[in-house]
């Protein structure tokens, strides 16, 4: 029996978690570092995808790359490449299916922690 040869790989696909394998403690450790919250939240607060290039986050590309694949790998976020932009959105039902309440009580956290800093700094 002979297989079919695979096409040459283009470099375009990413892979994503299935609903099924996403982990909890996955999730927790993604959502841990302040980089990868703030591309969270940012998110969160789009209605659309985001382009990559939207985020002017205070590291550098390659570590950007990085919280991206993470956020990514663990089933938070979806990338997609349009054209030449890799778009990004929110996993919000398959989050929501898996962890009732766990978004939504994280980017809460995140606004009360955002008010505590900005009240402090004045």
């Amino acid at each position: 029996m002979r297989t079919q040869p695979r096409p040459p790989s283009t470099g375009r696909s990413l892979e994503h978690p299935d609903r099924d394998l996403i982990r909890l403690e996955d999730v927790l450790h993604a959502l841990s570092d302040p980089m990868r919250l703030r591309i969270v939240c940012t998110l969160a607060g789009s209605e659309a995808e985001q382009s990559c290039s939207v985020f002017d986050l205070p590291v550098s590309k390659s570590t950007t790359t990085h919280h991206f694949r993470v956020l990514r790998e663990s089933g938070v976020i979806s990338q997609i490449y349009r054209g030449t932009a890799k778009m990004n959105a929110l996993r919000r039902d398959d989050l929501e299916e898996l962890f009732p309440g766990l978004l939504g009580s994280v980017l809460a956290a995140a606004d009360r922690q955002a008010a505590r800093r900005e009240t402090a700094a004045r």
